[in-house]
């Protein structure tokens, strides 16, 4: 009789725990966003076309894939500028290494290939949420999480306007397309 008690008790106790956590007000993760700018890393980026691929040396010392939603890929087809609202471009980033696998069948050392990734860097144009940024927000993410570092995110739009003083059509964008 003891231990139907004991057991019943367990039950209940099982029953209400469950039935709490059940009801318990789930919260919904929120996207991870970027500071200031509050720039999510769009889903699927990585299916998208490219526009052009680079090497920045320096301190970086690395190579990038630029990718875009097809917004930004029309107008960059068309030579729209400045871009629509709508037009996200991707950069991608990997540490730039030689490959020795690879010039083992070379005659000379010569082939780079992508090492460990890096960082993946978000401009989302949207002209009046970001018009003080010449109409486009940034953010960069690391291992699919937003950097949080505010200096950071904000010398985005430093380095961007810097372009616009020899380029005004480029509309902030390094980036540029050819067939």
């Amino acid at each position: 009789m003891k231990m139907q008690r004991l057991s019943a008790a367990g039950l209940a106790l099982a029953t209400l725990v469950f039935g709490v956590a059940a009801s318990w007000p789930r919260q919904e993760q929120q996207p991870q966003r970027s500071p200031v700018f509050g720039v999510e890393l769009p889903k699927g980026y990585r299916d998208w076309q490219v526009i052009s691929v680079a090497h920045e040396a320096g301190k970086n010392n690395d190579i990038r894939a630029i990718l875009g939603n097809d917004i930004a890929m029309k107008a960059f087809r068309k030579n729209i500028r400045p871009f629509p609202d709508g037009a996200i471009i991707v950069r991608v980033a990997w540490q730039y290494e030689s490959s020795p696998r690879n010039d083992s069948v070379f005659p000379a050392p010569q082939s780079f290939v992508a090492g460990a990734p890096t960082n993946v860097q978000v401009s989302v144009k949207d002209s009046k949420r970001y018009a003080a940024t010449g109409g486009w927000g940034y953010g960069q993410f690391e291992k699919g999480v937003a950097d949080q570092n505010v200096a950071l995110t904000q010398s985005c739009f430093a380095c961007h306007i810097k372009l616009d003083a020899i380029d005004k059509q480029a509309d902030l964008v390094f980036t540029n397309y050819s067939e």
